[in-house]
């Protein structure tokens, strides 16, 4: 009986596949955390290319007006679900005589692991733009 015991411990036979168990789920759930992570990147990247885009729309002359600047701000964004987001919202401003708008803009997503959740996470960006005056003599 000793001799089939002895056997036994030298046998390597499945080894493989036991740690391969112990070590797929935190495998995946690393993988799908730089995938949630890679989305949320992806939509921080947008969130801000619409609120530049709506800051480089809003200087320009004739000034176009808060309709127009939200539209361009909403339709210029990429990685984002709609649901998750808020604004633009839009604020005028006065800086020594100089007119200017602070554009805000916010989105909300959840982090989904599978098993667990977290969040939503918030990002926001904000960009002031100083505004387009009407050129001299025209009135």
């Amino acid at each position: 009986m000793s001799g089939r015991r002895a056997s036994l411990r030298r046998c390597q036979a499945g080894i493989a596949a036991i740690e391969f168990a112990i070590a797929a789920p935190l495998l995946i759930l690393l993988l799908v955390g730089i995938l949630q992570l890679g989305l949320l990147g992806l939509a921080k990247a947008g969130l801000g290319q619409a609120v530049e885009a709506g800051a480089r729309y809003a200087t320009i002359y004739p000034r176009p007006t808060d309709e127009q600047i939200s539209a361009k701000v909403r339709n210029s964004g990429f990685g984002m679900a709609d649901a998750g987001i808020s604004g633009p919202s839009l604020e005028h401003g006065l800086e020594a005589g100089l007119p200017y708008l602070v554009i805000t803009m916010s989105y909300s997503q959840m982090l989904d692991f599978g098993f667990f959740n977290i969040g939503p996470v918030r990002i926001t960006h904000t960009r002031r733009a100083y505004l387009a005056q009407a050129p001299a003599g025209t009135h």
